[in-house]
């Protein structure tokens, strides 16, 4: 999308998160869209564009998160939908990409879930992707179309700083996220450190090691999932063990699996923040980050309004 000429543009939610689609328009100083999804009684959907969109640019607001499924398929019947009613481009900002952790084959017969789930969106006409913190970075060369890739720490370094460290170390809950916490480090100036860690079956893992130098620090834990929340809540196991002073845990999607918060609040974490890419009830002890503006200032980047 040419971004040296101001275009016009229009917004619509597609249901799995209205407060952010909200939040965003608010941001952005427009009215949302309107859309129309409704079941049959057999479940499928029937998705309409209430408004007219004919020769604007339309940013589609759907985080593909529980349930994936069903926020995916109104996603494309969206896009599809938008398309039909002669919109001249379509993005849809999707904060939080379902099926992004299976982007490999693990073993034969598997699928790749992932480049399934994008080929879909590029079947039906999406122009370009905005997504927050891929579970993994490299898929987005895998997308059929551009992809507009925000770090997490954009989001949190502010909230980080206000809480007057000092002497801390960032450290990867496992070794994929080691580039993650290094992007962490770089902006605030910090070591590096990750607890290494073997899997017994999805979705469970057991901390083993903590590799790096935390004796005596104050931890930063960065991850870009909380799902049951056993990965971070082990590894502040294995940090204290390995003589942390205090420890504190970021992480970008709550997607929270029933019992995740509790055994999260049960760990030796000072201080819990998440992001609200995904929608999630306010708790006193969680921080929550609003990515609206980090969201409003890719729209406005990609409509040339950024001047």
């Amino acid at each position: 999308m040419p971004e040296a000429t101001a275009m016009a543009f229009q917004l619509i939610s597609g249901g799995a998160h209205a407060a952010l689609a909200e939040a965003l328009a608010a941001e952005l100083g427009v009215a949302l869209s309107r859309a129309e999804i409704t079941p049959f009684a057999d479940g499928e959907l029937r998705v309409h564009v209430a408004d007219p969109v004919r020769n604007t640019s339309v940013f589609v607001v759907q985080p593909t998160c529980p349930p994936v499924n069903e926020n995916l398929m109104v996603l494309a019947l969206l896009i599809d939908a938008i398309r039909a009613a002669g919109a001249s481009h379509v993005t849809a900002l999707v904060p939080y990409f379902g099926y992004a952790r299976q982007e490999q084959r693990s073993r034969e017969g598997d699928s790749r879930s992932a480049q399934v789930a994008a080929r879909l969106l590029g079947s039906v006409g999406l122009d370009h992707l905005v997504t927050l913190d891929l579970h993994a970075p490299a898929l987005e060369s895998a997308f059929p179309f551009p992809v507009t890739h925000l770090p997490a720490q954009e989001i949190f370094l502010a909230l980080i700083q206000g809480w007057a460290l000092g002497d801390c170390v960032v450290v990867s809950p496992d070794a994929g996220g080691l580039k993650r916490a290094q992007r962490f480090a770089t902006a605030l100036g910090a070591p590096v450190a990750v607890v290494t860690k073997g899997r017994q079956r999805p979705d469970v893992s057991v901390a083993l090691q903590v590799l790096g130098n935390v004796t005596g620090k104050t931890c930063i834990l960065v991850d870009d999932i909380a799902s049951t929340g056993r990965t971070l809540a082990g590894a502040a196991a294995a940090l204290k063990d390995a003589g942390a002073t205090e420890i504190n845990a970021v992480f970008t999607h709550p997607i929270m699996a029933p019992g995740a918060l509790d055994r999260l609040l049960g760990a030796p974490i000072a201080r819990l923040a998440t992001s609200n890419s995904i929608a999630i009830a306010p708790h006193p002890r969680l921080e929550i980050v609003s990515i609206a503006p980090l969201l409003a200032q890719s729209v406005r980047k990609l409509c040339g309004l950024d001047a």
